[in-house]
């Protein structure tokens, strides 16, 4: 694990300072974002379901779905509670954070480096749930939507799409042609590098000089620390170990999503707060994942 999170962080420090030197713009960097999210990040999706169906692991996807189900409802009760006296922007910000972590981007690669293909899938599954919330309640936060609309951002998100697609293939007793296996094998296994290249790019904006900042720091305790320990506490009496337990806390102790810094920006919503707890719950994951990880391990 520790030469996993040594990857990951080189991987950060490389978009980082390619960014600083000009090789990466905020168009480019754009770019790379919707390359990752759809089509490197499905592809990877797709390929984690190309494994043979048994009663066991169909038990244990319903457990990963009811697991992340119940975690949303959990944090939906959590920001009608936490952060109610900070000013309007901030405290929405700091919401959507709760209700969206980075768990598809950062998310999956390392899940993946932790329990394998199999991680992948549960992992994908996971997603699910937070990607409804994502474009529901956590969309609301920064500007209403219809009904319609939020259906629509669900139900045609690529990453959804690829979970559809890898149910029905998984299911259809079908084998694709080996070349187009080892395609979309090829471009799937980009996941770790390219999303982590993004990261870094995104976080070459935060000024390193006013990064002190106590409210990043207390969410980095609850969304780093307190929220997984919970849910990890939580599922051990319930029964629940291996890995449907270590890929449901994984995908919980996740840092900021790099989406909400985004959304920040495009509705003009403390977007330079949202890049510093992007920043500063970014690195200190560093440290607490290696730590989640040798503990579900």
């Amino acid at each position: 694990m520790i030469n996993i999170q040594i990857q990951i962080f080189l991987t950060i420090a490389v978009g980082y300072l390619i960014t600083k030197l000009g090789l990466i713009s905020k168009s480019t960097r754009s770019q790379l974002t919707n390359l990752v999210l759809y089509v490197i990040l499905p592809c990877n999706i797709f390929m984690s379901f190309n494994v043979e169906m048994t009663a066991e692991i169909l038990k244990q996807c319903a457990s990963v779905l009811c697991i992340s189900l119940g975690a949303q409802l959990i944090y939906q009760v959590l920001i009608r509670l936490l952060w109610r006296k900070q000013p309007e922007g901030r405290r929405k910000v700091l919401q959507y954070n709760i209700i969206v972590n980075n768990s598809g981007f950062l998310g999956i690669p390392v899940i993946k480096s932790v329990y394998d293909a199999q991680g992948v899938l549960f992992g994908s599954l996971a997603l699910i749930p937070l990607r409804v919330f994502m474009w529901t309640s956590g969309l609301a936060l920064f500007t209403p939507a219809s009904g319609k609309q939020m259906i629509k951002k669900v139900a045609t998100h690529p990453c959804i799409i690829a979970v559809v697609l890898g149910f029905i293939y998984m299911f259809s007793g079908i084998k694709l042609p080996e070349f187009l296996v080892i395609t979309v094998d090829s471009i799937g296994n980009c996941v770790t590098s390219m999303s982590m290249i993004v990261i870094g790019s995104i976080l070459s904006d935060v000024d390193l000089k006013h990064i002190a900042d106590k409210d990043c720091f207390v969410y980095s305790l609850v969304r780093l620390i307190l929220i997984p320990a919970g849910l990890y506490g939580l599922l051990t009496l319930l029964g629940f170990d291996g890995a449907v337990r270590g890929v449901t806390v994984l995908a919980s102790a996740m840092p900021s999503a790099s989406v909400g810094a985004m959304l920040a920006q495009k509705h003009d919503t403390e977007p330079e707060f949202a890049v510093k707890l992007l920043f500063v719950s970014t690195v200190l994951s560093l440290v607490t994942l290696p730590i989640w990880s040798a503990i579900l391990k």
